[in-house]
C-alpha cells in the first residue's frame, strides 16, 4: 500500500515563523538587560572608581558590588549589576542624581531620558564601544575636566565645596554644546565665542543687578539687528521715562523717547539704550545681548548694572565676528549703522547661546580662579583672599521716579 507523502506548504511555514518571531518580540521586556563581558564591566568599574573625583556620590557599595559580580563568574548577576550601575552613572553625569540638584533658577536642561540612555548603552555593548559611549554622555567640556582635576587636588574645604557646585552646574549643561557657540558667564562678566573646543574671542559684558538678575538659560542666535528700536517695558517706563515723556515731550523726543501705539519707545540712534546693535535670540525672558549708550561702564570692574539684559562691549566688532561667515565685515556693518536705518541681518546658521553662572573656572594660565558669587548661589561664601577679581557689593542703586532724564539714562532694556 502506498502512503502518500505529506508536504507542508512553504507559505504556511514562513507565516508560522513570522508569528513566532512576533510573539517573542512582544514578550520581551521594554529594556532587556544587555549582555556584558567581564572586560566591559571592568571598563565601567574604572569610571565608577573615578566618580568621587568629580564630586559625585554614587550609591554606597557600588564599587564592591560590581567587583563581586565580575569575580563571581555568574553571567546573569554580572549583567544585572553592571546594567544598574551603568544607568546610575549615566544619570549622574547628566545631573539627575548623586550631586547637587538642579535649582529652579537654572533654565538649561542637559538631561537625557532613561529610554535614550538604555538604548545607547545596549547599542554600545552590542558594538563593543562602551568607553566611547560613556565619554559621550559625560561632560566633555575642557572646563569640566579642569575643575575635576582641581577638585581632586584641593585641600581647602570651602574652595572644594565651590568647585563641587560648579562641577554640578556643568552636568546640568548639554553634553555637547556645539562646534561654535557663545557662552556668557554672569559671574565673570564676560561673553566668549567658542569654536572647536577653544575660546576664539572674548568681550566684557554688563549683567543684571542682584535685585534684577540675569537669568540662566539657552537659546539660538538667528540674526543681528542694527539701529534697533527699544520697546520700553512698562516696569522700566514707570521708573521715570513715562513721566518724562508726558511732562516734556519735546525734550523727551530730542533724546529719542516717544509714545506710540500705546507704548513708550525709543528711536534708533546713538542715545538709544540698546545702542547700535542687538542680537535676535528668542527667549521667554525678554533678555537680549546688545550694545549700550553708556559704554563708559565697561571700564568698571563691577559691571552688574542692568535690569537683566546683557550689554556687550565693542558691540559692532562683536557683531562683525558673529556675521563673518556670512560675508559681513566691520566696515560693512559700520556703513549700515551710519545709514540710521533699522536692519535685521539673518545668519545662515543658528548660533547656540548659553547664559550661565560659574563661580569657579580655569584662567588662561590654567589655574582655577574663584569669582565673587554675585547672586549668592554657592554653598559657602569664600573670603576675598580666595577669590579673583573685585569684591564688595555689585550693582547700582535702582533708578528712582525723578523727572530728570539722568535718573533713567542708565536703565537697561529688560524687565527682569
Amino acid at each position: 500500500m502506498n502512503i502518500p507523502s505529506t508536504r507542508i506548504d512553504p507559505t504556511i511555514g514562513s507565516l508560522a515563523r513570522l508569528l513566532l518571531a512576533a510573539a517573542l518580540f512582544l514578550s520581551a521586556p521594554a529594556h532587556a538587560a544587555p549582555v556584558w563581558s567581564s572586560t566591559q564591566a571592568e571598563t565601567l568599574l574604572r569610571w565608577i572608581e573615578r566618580a568621587p573625583g568629580e564630586a559625585l556620590t554614587l550609591p554606597s557599595g557600588s564599587i564592591s558590588r560590581l567587583r563581586a559580580a565580575i569575580d563571581s563568574g555568574d553571567r546573569d548577576r554580572l549583567d544585572t549589576v553592571s546594567n544598574e550601575a551603568a544607568i546610575v552613572l549615566l544619570r549622574a553625569w547628566r545631573g539627575r542624581c548623586c550631586g547637587a540638584r538642579r535649582p529652579a533658577w537654572w533654565h538649561i536642561d542637559g538631561g537625557i531620558r532613561d529610554a535614550d540612555l538604555h538604548a545607547g548603552l545596549e547599542r554600545a555593548l552590542r558594538e563593543d564601544r562602551l568607553d566611547p559611549y560613556l565619554r559621550s554622555v559625560r561632560p566633555s567640556h575642557r572646563h569640566y575636566a579642569a575643575l575635576a582635576t582641581a577638585f581632586a587636588q584641593e585641600t581647602d574645604a570651602d574652595r572644594k565645596s565651590v568647585i563641587a557646585r560648579n562641577l554640578a552646574r556643568w552636568r546640568w549643561m548639554p553634553a555637547n554644546l556645539g562646534g561654535r557657540y557663545l557662552l556668557v558667564n554672569i559671574a565673570s562678566q564676560y561673553v566668549t565665542l567658542w569654536e572647536e573646543g577653544r575660546v576664539r574671542a572674548r568681550w566684557r559684558v554688563i549683567i543684571g543687578k542682584p535685585s534684577t538678575r540675569t537669568p540662566v538659560f539657552s537659546t539660538d542666535v538667528t540674526g543681528v539687528v542694527l539701529n534697533p528700536w527699544w520697546n520700553i517695558p512698562s516696569s522700566i517706563a514707570a521708573e521715570g521715562i513715562a513721566r518724562f515723556v508726558r511732562r516734556n515731550p519735546a525734550a523727551a523726543r530730542a533724546r529719542g523717547y516717544i509714545y506710540q501705539n500705546g507704548r513708550y519707545r525709543q528711536m534708533p540712534g546713538e542715545k538709544n539704550a540698546l545702542g547700535r546693535m542687538k542680537l535676535v535670540m528668542p527667549n521667554p525672558y525678554s533678555v537680549y545681548l546688545h550694545d549700550t549708550s553708556n559704554r563708559e561702564l565697561f571700564a568698571e570692574d563691577r559691571r552688574a548694572f542692568s535690569h537683566g539684559c546683557v550689554r556687550v562691549d565693542r558691540a559692532l566688532p562683536f557683531a562683525a565676528r558673529l556675521l563673518a561667515r556670512d560675508g559681513w565685515t566691520l566696515a560693512m556693518i559700520e556703513q549700515a549703522v551710519a545709514s540710521e536705518e533699522t536692519q535685521t541681518i539673518e545668519m545662515s546658521e543658528d548660533l547656540p547661546l548659553y547664559v550661565t553662572y560659574f563661580t569657579a573656572e580655569p584662567a588662561f594660565s590654567g589655574e582655577i580662579r574663584f569669582l565673587e558669587d554675585l547672586y549668592s548661589r554657592d554653598p559657602v561664601v569664600l573670603p576675598p583672599s580666595s577669590r579673583t577679581g573685585a569684591t564688595g557689593i555689585y550693582g547700582s542703586p535702582p533708578a528712582g521716579s525723578s523727572d530728570s532724564l539722568a535718573a533713567v539714562a542708565g536703565a537697561a532694556p529688560c524687565p527682569i
